[in-house]
């Protein structure tokens, strides 16, 4: 069945144009891409000529900046251009091709320019500050020369930096393990799915069949999965030990106080912001345990299993949204952001930013890219639901991100980091969802939504805080030289879901090994963005429709912001400090009352 459907995908070049990105803004043929690319490939060396030189004056540093600049800048484009050729068809060798050589030019080009910030280091700070004070150009580079400067105290010697350098493959080659275990030779057993067929688990089935209406499946699906990971638990142990390991050693050498501070000060971020999140969390998990009440009594279960937290608890909701009907409702939705912004949005349709149907060969999901000197794009695979509806303002709030930041910035800042970038998203999502509520009569339909949000919540403000106090939890108890084994990962594990979720719902001994499966866990302390974002953006949305004005005013200047300033202050300046309590208080209030009114509509009757 599912490769007739694929069969029955159309081809690319059957696809409407106004339903397809404007890629020739980039470059109007492939001729002219290949132009740049030889032009690029040719002008990369030149950088070499500054190397031993930069301390020479002002002038050679500035030169080199400027250069650098203009070889990343350009490079931009052309790999910009290459994967996105690429992505809207697979299938094709042509632009297969283009995207490898614009990757492989993408290292060469990091390969020339790698000497700049070691060598900038190896020169006195006040050698650097003189250069800025007597270079006019010089004082565009000044909050990147600051941000290299932060650092002093952690790059080490030319040969130590060399050493440290050539044993990244090594130290890596615990989370390559990880990988090549969990995704090329796990093999999973097969379940009955809703409709009886035997179906072999795989990463991309097991949420689905934990959200089947039928509590076998699973819970047959569930305790499979487990079974699979319980097999290979010393091996996960190792991988993961390795990896904590790795993190602790490099923080140690680079004179960091913990792999945290290490991992952290990389955005400036201070650590209370970690704390505060954590402690804020913990300090409101009865909320998430009112949540839990609620499924169990809404779903009419005498136990709740962790098995049970995925199935949707407002069944057989049918809210088809066509493509036009999906940008109409965004664009309203988006009012309380000023009209600015929405003309931002109507140009993005108009100028085809957006690559809307699915077609053969053309890769899942969904993106927003672009780089500097381009329209931000979009990749989308449309199909008429509500969560498409929730992406398309998800990637549109990623994409006049961009478009502002581009904008308003010189390119050295025209971009922003990790901390942010899901705020601006997630912004979007919740004043689709506020309008949304406010336009919907239909009980059930409501419902949905509110639990759409609610999920959304659970999902990213507790689930990944959790991961957070997990993560910190495991790498301290290395760094004091307890041994990370299977029994240990999986006893903190199990004790941090029986506080999160509360006594109203069974936690079942297999999710202790939760721990084995989850990818975030080698990425060095990544996971609490997701949930400071996800406050962040709740708190904001909520100024945006309580202040009006004032609030967009703020949230703009964030946006036009790019990396001009510390992700931290960026927000700060929006109105939201992350540095407090407040935002993820805030947030949690909200949560609470889409919860008050959820209890309300799905028990109104008793």
């Amino acid at each position: 069945m599912a490769e007739q459907s694929v069969k029955s995908l159309p081809k690319r070049d059957e696809i409407p144009v106004e339903d397809t990105w404007n890629l020739e803004d980039i470059f109007e043929t492939d001729e002219r891409w290949e132009e740049e690319f030889k032009q690029v490939k040719q002008l990369i060396p030149e950088i070499d000529q500054y190397q031993g030189r930069l301390g020479d004056s002002a002038e050679t540093l500035y030169e080199a900046m400027q250069l650098q600049d203009e070889i990343t800048m350009r490079l931009g484009k052309l790999y910009t251009y290459a994967h996105m050729r690429y992505d809207q068809d697979t299938t094709n060798s042509f632009y297969q091709g283009l995207n490898d050589r614009a990757a492989n030019l993408a290292t060469d080009t990091s390969s020339h320019l790698s000497y700049i910030v070691p060598e900038i280091l190896s020169l006195k700070e006040d050698t650097i500050l003189s250069f800025v004070k007597e270079h006019d150009g010089l004082k565009l580079y000044e909050h990147f020369l600051d941000e290299v400067n932060r650092s002093r105290p952690h790059v080490l010697s030319k040969k130590e930096e060399a050493l440290l350098a050539g044993v990244g493959e090594v130290t890596n080659s615990a989370s390559n393990t990880f990988g090549m275990l969990n995704n090329a030779d796990m093999k999973f057993p097969t379940v009955k799915d809703d409709s009886g067929d035997e179906v072999e688990i795989t990463h991309g089935r097991y949420i689905r069949f934990l959200e089947s209406d039928q509590r076998e499946v699973r819970e047959n699906a569930f305790k499979a999965m487990y079974e699979s990971y319980d097999k290979f638990k010393n091996t996960f142990a190792s991988t993961l030990s390795g990896t904590v390991k790795k993190d602790n050693f490099y923080a140690k050498v680079r004179n960091y106080d913990s792999a945290r501070h290490a991992a952290l000060d990389h955005n400036n971020i201070p650590e209370k912001v970690y704390d505060n999140l954590v402690t804020t969390v913990n300090d409101n998990l009865h909320l998430l345990h009112r949540y839990v009440k609620l499924r169990k009594k809404a779903l009419g279960l005498d136990e709740l299993h962790m098995y049970d937290l995925y199935t949707p608890i407002v069944k057989d909701v049918k809210m088809e949204i066509p493509y036009e009907e999906a940008k109409d409702l965004v664009l309203k939705s988006l009012e309380p952001m000023g009209e600015e912004y929405v003309n931002i949005v109507r140009e993005g349709y108009e100028k085809r930013w957006i690559d809307v149907q699915e077609n053969a060969g053309k890769r899942s999901g969904a993106y927003s890219s672009g780089a500097f000197g381009t329209m931000p794009y979009i990749l989308m695979n449309w199909q008429d639901n509500v969560n498409n509806l929730f992406t398309l303002t998800h990637e549109i709030g990623h994409s006049v991100h961009s478009y502002y930041t581009r904008e308003s910035q010189a390119y050295p800042y025209a971009n922003y980091s990790i901390f942010v970038a899901e705020v601006a998203s997630t912004c979007n999502e919740a004043l689709l969802n506020n309008y949304l509520l406010e336009h919907t009569e239909d009980r059930k339909n409501k419902l949905y939504l509110l639990n759409h949000l609610l999920e959304g919540f659970r999902g990213t403000v507790f689930r990944q805080t959790m991961f957070a106090e997990f993560e910190q939890l495991i790498h301290e108890k290395a760094a004091e030289g307890e041994a990370l084994t299977p029994d240990l990962f999986t006893k903190m594990y199990y004790e941090l879901n029986q506080k999160y979720f509360g006594d109203d719902i069974v936690i079942d001994e297999e999710i202790g090994l939760e721990w084995a499966r989850i990818p975030h866990f080698y990425y060095n302390f990544y996971v609490y963005q997701y949930a400071t974002g996800f406050s962040a953006a709740a708190s904001l949305s909520k100024q945006l429709l309580d202040e009006g004005k004032p609030a967009v005013d703020r949230y703009l200047n964030f946006l036009k912001a790019g990396s001009s300033d510390y992700p931290i202050e960026v927000l700060k300046k929006a109105g939201v400090d992350m540095t407090s309590s407040k935002p993820i208080e805030e947030a949690l209030t909200v949560f609470e009352s889409v919860l008050g009114e959820m209890e309300q509509l799905l028990f109104e009757d008793e």
